[in-house]
């Protein structure tokens, strides 16, 4: 039997978590698996744009890793049901790209503008639903258990994120633009 994109189940206003339970579409838990899911295809995006094998790599496990995450926000949490975890090794791997990136760029002495190559621009397009996928589960972390380590993990990347704009822009030519207070 084929398998049906639509169920139907959600044409009135909510939707189910894995383990049944049914929320609002609205309800933050929604949110913040739904912006991980956001920035899991922006991140696919950097991925095609890139020639670069090691980052295009490693962006594919940062899309895996999202995946666990977001199976983890979208479990229900009264429930003990066994969902993929997150690991230090994961975090480890996101600081040492960070650490190998950093050799090679010049220091950051101002702020810069996001920008300078469109994929540079998908970078911080990237690192800023990053952000907000991380405040969303923050948020949610107030009413319900979330791991420490899954919060972790986006606070990196979001960092991962930020200097891979910069690498990228080095790696194209582009020129960096810091940002001037007007005086």
């Amino acid at each position: 039997m084929a398998f049906k994109i639509y169920t139907k189940t959600g044409d009135s206003g909510e939707t189910s978590l894995f383990g049944g339970k049914r929320l609002p579409k609205h309800h933050i838990r929604i949110e913040a698996y739904g912006t991980v899911d956001e920035l899991n295809s922006y991140i696919g995006l950097v991925r095609d744009c890139s020639e670069d094998t090691q980052i295009r790599d490693l962006l594919k496990t940062i899309q895996d890793r999202l995946f666990t995450i977001g199976s983890n926000l979208a479990s229900d949490p009264d429930k003990d049901m066994a969902v993929p975890d997150i690991l230090a090794s994961d975090i480890e791997l996101l600081e040492q790209a960070i650490d190998r990136m950093e050799t090679e760029l010049p220091p950051l002495k101002n702020f810069i503008l996001p920008g300078g190559h469109p994929t540079v621009s998908y970078c911080h397009v990237a690192r800023c639903v990053c952000r907000r996928a991380e405040r969303n589960m923050v948020q949610l972390s107030e009413t319900s258990p979330i791991e420490a380590i899954l919060l972790q993990y986006m606070n990196r990347l979001s960092d991962y994120l930020f200097v891979l704009g910069r690498y990228i822009g080095m790696q194209l030519g582009a020129e960096e633009i810091a940002w001037q207070a007007r005086k």
